[in-house]
């Protein structure tokens, strides 16, 4: 996230300096582009510091707030990889091929996407009635 650019906020460098594809749906494109022409300053990164200067939003900023957000919810331990975790297991409790999840969390080794791969056993259960009995 603090790796996009207003100009094409569809291309993400993600840890590595590997470019990253992001997907938005037609909610958040909406969202987005108001958030954007709400925007004052010049800054070309897609999230910026609330205050002036407006500089590139760090991870440690992404962080903090969404720490503050889940605090105000009475969530504990609210943090950016946990949203990457969830989509994972939500991705795979719908279906999705584990190697298309492979390639939208950029890992390089299917082993990796694997260790997200937390399977509900209710899903297990759906499955082997579905393909076994």
């Amino acid at each position: 996230m603090c790796g996009l650019c207003i100009g094409n906020p569809q291309l993400m460098n993600s840890p590595g300096a590997k470019e990253r594809i992001v997907y938005f749906d037609a909610r958040t494109k909406i969202h987005l582009s108001n958030y954007i022409n709400s925007r004052i300053d010049n800054n070309p990164a897609l999230f910026v510091s609330l205050r002036n200067p407006y500089s590139r939003l760090q991870i440690n900023g992404i962080e903090s707030r969404l720490k503050m957000i889940g605090k105000s919810l009475g969530i504990n331990r609210v943090h950016p990889h946990k949203f990457r975790r969830t989509l994972a297991a939500m991705a795979i409790d719908k279906g999705m091929p584990i190697e298309q999840l492979q390639r939208l969390l950029g890992h390089q080794k299917i082993d990796t996407t694997l260790q997200y791969a937390m399977v509900k056993q209710s899903n297990v259960k759906l499955a082997h009635k579905r393909f076994i009995g």
